[in-house]
């Protein structure tokens, strides 16, 4: 007989109390969807989130990690990235997991790196080997991005990328128009009859202007309600006029529910653009980096340095988490992301906003200074710690269980 027969019911009865596997405690949560701005815990349960609400007992959780001083909010979703690296030498495309976690990012939209005669490739090869969630816009032209082969028409085919779509309901979730420089339409209008063949948005890197081909006309008479206008801060397509006033056709869009994303990238945010557009009210509805190898060491970094960005023109704290969670999961249809939704997958950013003197640079190069910058101090991707800048959810190392080993050789 055990001397101790009280031992066993004990230690059985306080694994059965923790009922989590890991809990946030004391941080400021920010939950757009449910219009959650207070502090209060986040529990996490075999992947998902358990519950939401204050004052949770750390005794109910195998790991408790202090979140006192900081911000928790969903994971968070890059509206326009490109993760599709090639098999051959070339593309501009970055390895995920590389780059999303340490930002704060659980999701990355693709924004048309491949096409309906390359989306296979991607998918199987990087696609369902990735641990950050990976989306994907779908290029109208059949090769995708950085062929060189963009304007051929012949390769606009909406018949096959909305087949592709079909197939893909789970990954594919719209359809993308980029760079075409022909004279007409037709890279839009493939685009949008896919759209309409799948019930799916459009997102529109516009390419060239010309006397036929502008803004005006892609807002009023082209895209539906709910189709996407990344680069909205470029100012390559008169979205800035000449006398420093916000196109007309900017706001005649949103009327009509054009969504407007800010797609950073390597040459598409100028501050003389963004600072104009706020100081006339005009705001974009989602925050992405246009994340690809000539961006990501250049104005652009990451995601939370976008975010600050916008932080420092004015919108809150509040606003750009929307525009990063809520308000992109609207616009993809994934009503199941960017919120911490009980039963939802538990995709967490834990924030941090610096106070100080902060220099942002713009695709040109330009710096603005700023007071605020958002750093991500944590990231959990279904439960699983994916980034942890300060080690919150790790053992002190006098504690730490090592599992010592000798190689000999």
């Amino acid at each position: 007989m055990h001397r101790f027969p009280f031992v066993i019911p004990l230690l059985a009865s306080l694994l059965s109390a923790q009922s989590y596997d890991l809990l946030i405690k004391g941080g400021h949560v920010i939950d757009p969807k449910n219009n959650i701005d207070r502090f209060m815990d986040v529990a996490v349960s075999a992947g998902k989130i358990a519950r939401v609400a204050a004052n949770i007992d750390p005794k109910e959780s195998k790991k408790v990690v202090d979140a006192s001083g900081l911000h928790v909010t969903p994971g968070l979703i890059d509206l326009h990235g490109h993760v599709y690296v090639w098999r051959e030498a070339g593309g501009e495309g970055v390895q995920a997991d590389a780059f999303s976690f340490r930002s704060g990012v659980t999701t990355i939209v693709d924004a048309g790196s491949s096409g309906y005669q390359t989306f296979p490739d991607f998918k199987t090869r990087i696609i369902d080997r990735a641990k950050t969630r990976i989306l994907a816009f779908l290029n109208i032209a059949g090769g995708g991005m950085g062929t060189g082969k963009e304007d051929e028409i012949a390769l606009l085919d909406a018949d096959a990328a909305a087949k592709m779509a079909k197939a893909n309901p789970e990954i594919i979730v719209g359809f993308k128009s980029a760079h075409y420089a022909g004279p007409g339409w037709e890279s839009i209008d493939g685009a949008v009859k896919a759209g309409e063949m799948t019930g799916l948005p459009v997102m529109v890197d516009f390419g060239r202007i010309n006397a036929k081909r502008n803004i005006n006309a892609l807002f009023l008479d082209k895209l539906r309600s709910g189709d996407i206008y990344t680069h909205c801060f470029s100012g390559h397509r008169e979205e800035l006029l000449d006398n420093g006033k916000l196109n007309p056709a900017m706001e005649a869009g949103r009327k009509r529910g054009i969504i407007f994303d800010i797609g950073h990238g390597a040459g598409s945010f100028y501050w003389y653009v963004a600072v104009s557009a706020y100081a006339q009210g005009f705001r974009p509805d989602s925050i992405s980096t246009d994340l690809h190898i000539n961006s990501m060491n250049a104005g652009m970094k990451d995601m939370t340095n976008v975010m600050s960005k916008l932080l420092n023109l004015g919108s809150s704290l509040q606003e750009v988490v929307r525009m990063s969670t809520w308000n992109p999961a609207k616009e993809i249809k994934r009503p199941q992301l960017g919120t911490l939704d009980p039963g939802s997958d538990a995709d967490i950013a834990v924030l941090r906003v610096d106070k100080g003197r902060f220099g942002f640079v713009d695709s040109a190069g330009a710096r603005n200074y700023g007071s605020q910058m958002i750093v991500c101090e944590m990231t959990l991707r279904a439960g699983k710690v994916a980034w942890d800048l300060n080690g919150r959810a790790s053992q002190d190392w006098k504690t730490f269980p090592y599992q010592k080993a000798t190689w000999k050789h």
